[in-house]
């Protein structure tokens, strides 16, 4: 097992080096939110997407000016990745880290009524209000300051360090799985998304498409054929009707597995199936001879979406055999996607969190040398792009500022104070992990 460095070690250097940092964060405070602010007059919403080119090179630009080696490459037109890497001074031997974050923020709709200018961020009653602002620019401006403080400091970290600003993740776009595929790896992973300081992992999303079709196309006239005893057209079927089957079997299987799963930290029934979107038929004067169904499935952090997706297949198809059309015509599944705008489908892989972890422990005592009270360790209730780091092998956890109630929402806000703590936190565990030596192979 690592060892966290030792006391002595961190004491001296804390006098040195960290407590500065952490004294700065308080002095310099005005400085925060007018990053905060920066990033907020970035006009980022997705959708429409495509629109973060001048956010992510002004996070370039502000990387390179802290001595990070940069990465830019286009995830989509008008939509590129970031990476910083700044190598640590002894990279084989100390502990690296991955902070993770999106630049996108959720859209704003016409019909919204904001105080102020959705992207002209104020500071009202000790909050900063702006689009973004809790989900999640100001942990990526938090995270940012940070970096900026240590630099000036002259601190020279052991241990890699490496920022992501991502695109798409309002929308299920890949930006994190792409710098993930791109061969970005790190010891610890921290998303530094909307979680009230508390250390998560999540359960998981994935979308998909249930499509009914029959092979012939009647017109609406051979309806009397098809549904009375003797009209001998049995091989015909509405697909709309159909479907009315596959929906009751959806709501069997999502009440199964209400009382059939579990997970602490989720009351009963979180796994939902919802039938969110139905589309079928051609025109009035025919019979629907297709049928889709999108479904958005939420599962647990222990499972993932390609097993929980086979489960409602297997359900399904199953279900069909009790039907005589659908039994001959049963249906076909699309699972996900890489973009609720460009192929109508997303994926969030769900992880968990492991509380004996070095890196979740490292993080803990850091919240808990800020705070002078235990770190919660649980879930949250919604998805960020910390499953794909997860998935690629990385300890992740989501710990970032600002309250789930407020994303999204209209006067979108976030305490200033917590802005504050979290920089803190931050600052003494980027500097006590980058200083823990590596397990001995």
């Amino acid at each position: 097992m690592e060892e966290i460095i030792s006391k002595g070690e961190l004491n001296f250097l804390q006098n040195n080096q960290l407590l500065q940092v952490i004294k700065e964060i308080e002095l310099k405070k005005d400085e925060l939110i007018d990053l905060t602010k920066q990033l907020i007059s970035f006009q980022t919403p997705a959708p429409p997407a495509r629109n973060t080119a001048e956010a992510q090179g002004w996070i370039e630009q502000y990387l390179v000016s802290q001595a990070f080696a940069t990465d830019r490459w286009d995830v989509y037109p008008g939509d590129p990745n970031i990476v910083g890497v700044k190598k640590g001074t002894e990279r084989k031997s100390f502990q690296s880290l991955i902070i993770n974050g999106h630049i996108d923020v959720a859209e704003v709709r016409p019909e919204e009524v904001w105080k102020t200018d959705p992207f002209t961020a104020e500071v009202v009653n000790d909050r900063i209000i702006g689009r973004g602002v809790a989900d999640m620019k100001g942990g990526m401006a938090a995270a940012l300051f940070v970096l900026k403080l240590f630099h000036e400091q002259g601190i020279e970290l052991p241990g890699d360090l490496i920022f992501q600003s991502v695109i798409g993740e309002e929308v299920g776009e890949a930006g994190t799985l792409q710098c993930c595929e791109r061969g970005y790896q790190a010891d610890f992973a921290v998303v530094v998304d909307t979680s009230d300081l508390q250390i998560q992992g999540q359960g998981g999303v994935i979308t998909g498409w249930v499509v009914i079709k029959d092979p012939k196309v009647y017109h609406d006239a051979m309806r009397r054929q098809m549904i009375h005893a003797g009209g001998g057209l049995s091989q015909g079927a509405s697909a709309i009707e159909k479907m009315m089957i596959i929906i009751e079997s959806l709501q069997k299987l999502e009440r199964h597995w209400a009382v059939s799963k579990s997970y602490p930290g989720y009351p009963p029934g979180t796994n939902t199936i919802n039938p969110a979107v139905i589309e079928g038929g051609r025109h009035a004067a025919f019979i629907a001879d297709e049928c889709r169904l999108w479904i958005t499935v939420h599962f647990y952090p222990n499972e993932s979406y390609e097993t929980v997706s086979k489960e409602i297949e297997e359900h399904l198809l199953n279900a069909a055999k009790a039907d005589s059309w659908l039994k001959e015509h049963p249906p076909t599944f699309i699972w996900g996607g890489h973009s609720m705008i460009e192929d109508r489908g997303e994926v969030f892989p769900a992880f968990e969190v492991n509380p004996e972890h070095i890196g979740v422990k490292t993080l803990a005592a850091s919240h808990q040398h800020l705070f002078s009270e235990k770190a919660v360790i649980g879930v949250s209730t919604t998805v960020t792009d910390g499953g794909w780091l997860a998935e690629a092998g990385i300890p992740t956890v989501l710990y970032g500022p600002g309250q789930l109630i407020e994303a999204h929402s209209i006067n979108e806000s976030i305490e200033i104070q917590e802005l504050v703590n979290f920089s803190k936190v931050m600052a003494h565990f980027i500097f006590t992990w980058c200083h823990t030596k590596k397990q001995a192979e």
